[in-house]
């Protein structure tokens, strides 16, 4: 697919999201699926809750127009269904962690049994390992769950979870066409094109939420296709490039994980100590708050996009610095 119908299929993905979403504001309303506010969230007034249905439709439209069948995705079709149904079950009922979950790992094994899986894996300073069977299936599943449940973390402000996830889709994009990648670059295409019809509905002050279909949706995207840049027939990027595109959801997943075993509570209990919360804190304005973070997705990025060009060195350090200050500002905002 070369790049003006990759612009095409962008464009039919933006512009069926942007007129979709209208109704699917209407339907989530009519049917009662809102979020109401409470003493956690930011958010003052009732929400329609199911934008990530609008999204599901963008991408369903792109995939129907971009001919992927020669590339044999039927089962990431089907397991990102699996994930669209949790996450309508969840906006709809507030089903248990437990149940939402169960489906998480049922779409995460058809991956697998797919053979979609991280079968390689780089050690800062000492190379690169090859895994075992086993390893390989470990490793695969627990990096789809965290990636899945770590943009779903951060959707805690307006536009916030959107934003970044088109910053870390647009850094795949690029390395994707700029290595010929043709399957990674079209499904870059599509997602980025649906999420990017959504954000003008979302952004502050947002009309609608994308909810957990949206967000258990783009993180299980985001999870799959950097599955497939780090597959050893395309080996488009290692898992530490990875890790560092999607640098602002992982490490405010790790460190949410840290704080809550630190202060003796369960993992999947909600609080008010994330990334974007303490930035509200020092006084920043909900939109300039998301900004900032955008901004600091956009920095992860050009870091990810250093290391793959072998400066490693350099990236690490700066790397180290991030992570040692983020540590500093969560063990702080626990002590106060």
């Amino acid at each position: 697919m070369n790049i003006s119908e990759l612009v095409s299929v962008f464009l039919i993905c933006f512009m069926t999201v942007l007129l979709v979403t209208p109704l699917v504001i209407k339907i989530a309303l009519k049917l009662g699926v809102t979020d109401k506010p409470d003493q956690r969230k930011v958010h003052q007034k009732l929400m329609p809750r199911l934008g990530g249905l609008a999204i599901f439709a963008g991408l369903t439209i792109g995939y129907l127009i971009s001919d992927l069948d020669e590339y044999h995705i039927s089962s990431i079709s089907f397991a990102l269904i699996i994930i669209v149904i949790t996450g309508i079950l969840d906006d709809a009922f507030q089903i248990s962690a437990l149940k939402k979950l169960f489906g998480q790992i049922l779409a995460s094994l058809i991956i697998i049994q797919s053979g979609l899986l991280i079968e390689f894996l780089y050690v800062p300073f000492f190379g690169t390992l090859q895994l075992l069977d086993i390893s390989s299936y470990i490793i695969t599943f627990i990096w789809i769950i965290v990636i899945t449940n770590a943009l779903n973390l951060i959707d805690g402000l307006d536009g916030l979870a959107a934003g970044v996830s088109c910053v870390i889709l647009i850094t795949i994009l690029g390395s994707a066409i700029s290595n010929e990648k043709v399957l990674i670059s079209t499904l870059a295409v599509i997602i980025l094109g649906s999420t990017l019809g959504f954000l003008p509905y979302n952004f502050n002050p947002a009309k609608i939420f994308m909810g957990d279909t949206g967000s258990l949706l783009l993180g299980f995207s985001i999870a799959v296709i950097s599955l497939l840049g780090m597959y050893k027939s395309v080996a488009l990027f290692n898992i530490t490039v990875t890790t560092l595109i999607l640098g602002v959801p992982v490490f405010d997943t790790v460190l949410a994980i840290i704080r809550r075993l630190i202060t003796k509570k369960p993992i999947t209990q909600p609080d008010k100590k994330h990334l974007h919360h303490q930035i509200l804190s020092l006084g920043f304005s909900h939109r300039n708050t998301v900004l900032l973070i955008y901004c600091i997705s956009s920095i992860f990025s050009i870091l990810a996009l250093f290391l793959n060009r072998d400066y490693f060195s350099v990236v690490f350090f700066i790397t180290i610095i991030i992570g040692i200050t983020g540590s500093i500002f969560t063990f702080y905002s626990l002590k106060n």
